[in-house]
C-alpha cells in the first residue's frame, strides 16, 4: 500500500486559555494541502516494524511512524504480522504544517487495514491524540474547526484556494513558543460562522517572529504580496490566491534562500482518497 501523507495549514490560530496541566485551549481551522510525503507499506511476517530510511538525529524509537505502529500491535489479526515502511520525505520539519503528525496518522490508517485491526476512525483518532495533538485531524481526514487542544473537531468547508507556502531556513521549537510569557492566551472564543466568514489571526505570530529573525524577515517580505499568515507554531508562512497563475508569479519572486511551493487547499485528505481507492480495489478482488 502506498499513501500520500499531506501537510495542513492552520487558517487561523486563537489561544483562548491555558489548562491546569499546561496545555493550551485553542480554536483553529485545519485545512489540508496537496503537498505530501509518501509512505509505502509492505506486510511482513517477521513480527517487526522496520522504517527506512533512517532520519539523522531521530532514533527509530522516537519516530512517530514507529510509535503509531506500536500502538496497533495488540489489534493485529495475526500476531506474526509486521511491516516494512518506507518514507519519502517532502514536507519540511519544524514548519508548522504537521508533517510528523500526518505521517503518524497515515501509518495508523494503513496498518489498520493491512493488519486487519478493524478499528474505527474515531478509535484511531483517540490513539492518535496520545502521539500528538494534530494527529486526530489527519486520521479523520476532513477540514475542521477545532477546539480543545485541537482534538474537538467539527467538519467545515472553507474555500479551497491556491496557496503560496514559504519556509524560511529555520526550525521553530513549539515548546519555546508556548512557554513564552508574552504569548497571548486570552483571545475571546468565536463561533464557526465567524471563523468561516471573517477568519482570524495567529496568536503565535509575534512570538515566533521575535524568536526567529528568519521568520520575521520572510513575513515582512511576504506581506508585500498579500495577507501573509503563519501556520501553527512553525516556520511556514502562506498567502492564498484565487488562481494558480498569480501564486506561481509571486513564487518566482521568492528569494532563493527560502523554500517555496504552490499548493491547493483540500477539504478531504489525499490520504483518505487514496486509502478508499485501495480498499475498493481489494474488496473487488
Amino acid at each position: 500500500m502506498q499513501l500520500p501523507s499531506p501537510a495542513k495549514l492552520n487558517l487561523f490560530l486563537h489561544i483562548t486559555g491555558q489548562r491546569e496541566d499546561g496545555y493550551h485551549e485553542l480554536q483553529t481551522i485545519f485545512q489540508f494541502i496537496d503537498l505530501c510525503d509518501t509512505l509505502t507499506f509492505h506486510l511482513n511476517e517477521l513480527d517487526e516494524v522496520r522504517i527506512t530510511p533512517a532520519i539523522s538525529g531521530l532514533p527509530t524509537l522516537d519516530n512517530l511512524i514507529y510509535k503509531a505502529a506500536q500502538q496497533l500491535l495488540p489489534y493485529r489479526k495475526n500476531p506474526n504480522w509486521g511491516a516494512d515502511i518506507h518514507l519519502e520525505k517532502c514536507l519540511p520539519m519544524g514548519g508548522g504544517i504537521g508533517g510528523g503528525s500526518s505521517n503518524a496518522a497515515t501509518a495508523l490508517l494503513a496498518l489498520n487495514e493491512l493488519w486487519q485491526c478493524g478499528l474505527s476512525y474515531q478509535r484511531l483518532a483517540d490513539i492518535g491524540v496520545t502521539l500528538g495533538a494534530d494527529v486526530p485531524i489527519f486520521v479523520m481526514g476532513f477540514a475542521a474547526f477545532a477546539e480543545g487542544v485541537g482534538e474537538k473537531l467539527q467538519a467545515v468547508q472553507p474555500p479551497t484556494p491556491y496557496y503560496l507556502l514559504l519556509k524560511p531556513n529555520c526550525h521553530v521549537t513549539t515548546g519555546q513558543i508556548f512557554t513564552d510569557k508574552h504569548l497571548t492566551r486570552d483571545t475571546p472564543p468565536i463561533k464557526i460562522s465567524h471563523a468561516l466568514k471573517l477568519g482570524g489571526h495567529n496568536d503565535c505570530l509575534d512570538v515566533v517572529r521575535k524568536h526567529n529573525p528568519e521568520v520575521d524577515e520572510a513575513y515582512l517580505w511576504l506581506k508585500n504580496h498579500g495577507d501573509a499568515k503563519l501556520t501553527g507554531t512553525g516556520a511556514c508562512l502562506f498567502i492564498d490566491f484565487d488562481n494558480q497563475q498569480d501564486a506561481e508569479r509571486v513564487k518566482r519572486l521568492v528569494p532563493s534562500k527560502w523554500q517555496a511551493w504552490v499548493c491547493l487547499g483540500c477539504n478531504q485528505s489525499p490520504t483518505h482518497e487514496a486509502l478508499n481507492q485501495w480498499i475498493k480495489q481489494h474488496k473487488d478482488k
